[in-house]
């Protein structure tokens, strides 16, 4: 009778499809190896375009797109971890995420007395292949983690912030072009280094949002 029992249970699973969804964690695993390719790709792309261009937002961008490969990287080591590990991962990427925000102020007030003048479709045309990674990333691939764990909840906001310091370049770019000033894009560099503060900031509020739920 047990043995029918079983057999029924796995016939309406079978009925269903059940069986052909993938783990939750297969789910997270392929979505985060998707996003740390990317935002690797991006890093590359955008520290060449940000140096050849002399552009401090490019620059800035792309510590940005390097700050979340990272995590995205602990992201995937924390998925099969237990909580404690995830905290951790959480605590290290919005530290780094940080350090990266005030290197990006430092270097561009560094720039505002001097420097060379940025080319500014360069940083349209890179800031635009960025925006339309981010956007989906953003809208397909780490749609559903959004209010997932806490590692997951931080790598959806990283690619959030990452959209609107992707507008913010482009923006710059087009001022740099209209006025023929280098100041716009210093002072794209400066708002997007606050912007990765700001993202920081908001990982770690999350964590200790949680830590606080968790002990109470």
């Amino acid at each position: 009778m047990q043995a029918m029992e079983r057999w029924g249970e796995v016939a309406s699973m079978s009925e269903c499809g059940c069986e052909t969804e993938p783990p939750r964690d297969h789910l997270q695993h392929r979505a985060l190896v998707i996003a740390l390719v990317l935002n690797a790709a991006m890093f590359v792309i955008g520290i060449v375009a940000g140096l050849l261009a002399h552009s401090s937002g490019l620059t800035a961008d792309a510590l940005d797109m390097l700050a979340d490969a990272g995590g995205y990287g602990i992201s995937l080591l924390a998925i099969s971890r237990g909580i404690g590990f995830k905290r951790k991962a959480a605590l290290f990427n919005g530290g780094v995420i940080g350090v990266l925000g005030m290197l990006v102020i430092v270097s561009s007030v560094a720039r505002w007395n001097g420097g060379a003048m940025p080319y500014g479709w360069a940083m349209i045309g890179v800031a635009c292949l960025s925006l339309a990674v981010n956007v989906t990333l953003l809208t397909v691939v780490m749609k559903p983690f959004k209010s997932g764990e806490i590692h997951l909840r931080a790598a959806w906001l990283c690619t959030r912030a990452d959209v609107l310091a992707n507008l913010g370049v482009i923006a710059s770019g087009i001022l740099v072009l209209a006025l023929g000033s280098h100041l716009p894009d210093l002072v794209i560099g400066i708002l997007v280094g606050l912007l990765v503060l700001r993202e920081a900031g908001e990982v770690l509020r999350d964590l200790r949002s949680e830590t606080d739920s968790g002990t109470s």
